[in-house]
């Protein structure tokens, strides 16, 4: 009877077993990474196709979108920006920068130029120039994307993250680093509303220095 019982244990374990599929650890691993989110890739293919013809279209000069921004915020944004609806998000605001740089700070890694884009000399906005660039501007501005298309917080502020990767990857590492108070600038690209009495903070999605 003993000799029995092992033998239908043995047979049923046999049995079990039969039906499983095995993977193997790299197999597994590689089914891990096919599926892994990845956002670098994410924004490298919707930035030609989607990203630039959207703001290209979208953006006003930044003149015109600070005047109407000083009267009335919620309207502006709704003319010249975007936001969320879920949540407290505040507007981000996209805009065309046409002007002369009065300033540079180019020895930090979160670089800038601020621009004078109405020929007083005086500063109207702030372009970053990266590498680090602070925020998620770009990301902020598109009303294509949504948050609850992502699995959680982590991967929306890697989004966020990748377009400013993207952004000085492709074109901000670019740019000469020297002598650039004087020179004309043209971007186009997204800001928050600023504080008040701040410079908007623009990150640029096109930008050229000229002479």
């Amino acid at each position: 009877m003993r000799f029995m019982a092992v033998a239908a244990v043995v047979f049923v374990a046999a049995f079990g077993l039969a039906g499983c599929k095995f993977v193997k650890t790299a197999d597994k691993e590689k089914e891990d990474q096919a599926g892994a989110f990845d956002p670098d890739t994410l924004v490298a293919g919707m930035w030609d196709g989607k990203v630039l013809p959207y703001l290209e279209k979208r953006a006003a000069p930044l003149a015109e979108v600070l005047a109407a921004t000083a009267t009335d915020p919620d309207a502006a944004g709704r003319k010249y920006g975007y936001k969320a609806r879920q949540g407290n998000a505040p507007w981000t605001f996209i805009a065309k920068v046409d002007g002369v740089i009065v300033a540079e700070e180019t020895k930090s890694r979160a670089a800038y130029v601020d621009v004078d884009v109405d020929g007083d000399a005086k500063a109207d906005v702030r372009v970053s120039i990266g590498p680090a660039i602070r925020g998620t501007a770009l990301r902020d501005s598109l009303d294509f994307v949504d948050f609850n298309a992502f699995k959680n917080q982590i991967e929306w502020a890697q989004f966020g993250k990748a377009f400013n990767t993207h952004v000085n990857a492709t074109l901000l590492e670019k740019l000469p680093r020297e002598g650039l108070t004087g020179k004309t600038v043209a971007a186009t690209g997204a800001y928050p509303l600023p504080a008040k009495g701040q410079l908007p903070q623009l990150v640029p999605a096109t930008i050229a220095i000229g002479g």
